[in-house]
């Protein structure tokens, strides 16, 4: 006979398999989905230049300029952007818990039943929710109540370098890709080629975004395909055109 597990023992509950909870899984999720969509943005900007600029001439010279003229200003403007994004949610986060410490300072009382009443509406019974908050105020009144409250851990806020850095790495890893294939192949099929290498490039990152986003799979890739290539056909015939008024 297979004995069962106790739960009071600090085994595995029954009839469920030992499952990881991790606080930070989420936060990574995240931080991984953005690191997919920036390099998404490098890919078809960078690949809208290139290709613009290859319908206007078949010089090497100016398309490589141009590519890592795009790639160094995308990604720039990419890490600035989330330096400025992620430093105002900071402040935000820090004055919301700084009124949060003042609060528990004057009122500990209050702020107690405030965090029992919340735990109630989550469907704890009375008794129940006041012996939680008292346990997890003894513990950290403050953690306790910016989680429930403001949804909002004290001890993981975001610093604006490493999203900063992080934005402009995965801008610079997709903008890559595409100048790669732009500057490689003979003048003959530079373009055909990028097109290629582009939209499997951006298939591949629809379904990797779409299965962190637990989405169905083939409505993302479909958006950004059809999106990259319409970018790139548009920039191409530009570029046609605005070389041939220069010519």
């Amino acid at each position: 006979m297979v004995s069962t597990p106790d739960p009071s023992a600090g085994g595995v509950p029954y009839g469920h398999p030992a499952e990881p909870h991790d606080a930070g899984i989420s936060g990574r999720l995240n931080w991984l989905r953005a690191g997919v969509l920036g390099a998404d943005d490098g890919i078809v900007s960078t690949a809208g230049l290139v290709v613009g600029v290859a319908g206007a001439t078949v010089a090497t010279g100016p398309i490589l300029a141009a590519g890592v003229a795009g790639l160094v200003a995308g990604a720039v403007s990419m890490a600035l952007g989330e330096y400025v994004s992620v430093s105002s949610q900071r402040d935000t986060e820090r004055a919301l818990l700084a009124k949060e410490r003042v609060e528990l300072a004057e009122s500990p009382e209050a702020e107690l039943a405030e965090l029992a009443g919340l735990y109630m509406a989550r469907g704890l019974s009375e008794a129940t929710a006041r012996r939680v908050a008292e346990e997890l105020t003894a513990n950290d009144a403050l953690s306790a109540h910016a989680e429930v409250e403001l949804g909002i851990d004290p001890q993981s806020l975001t610093n604006p370098w490493h999203a900063a850095g992080a934005s402009a790495i995965a801008f610079t890893v997709g903008s890559l890709l595409p100048l790669a294939a732009i500057l490689l192949p003979p003048a003959g099929a530079r373009v055909a080629v990028t097109f290629a290498v582009v939209l499997i490039a951006l298939a591949v990152t629809g379904a990797v975004s779409a299965h962190l986003g637990a989405a169905r799979k083939w409505p993302a890739v479909a958006r950004l395909v059809t999106g990259g290539a319409l970018a790139m056909a548009f920039t191409f015939g530009v570029g046609q055109v605005v070389g041939t008024a220069i010519g």
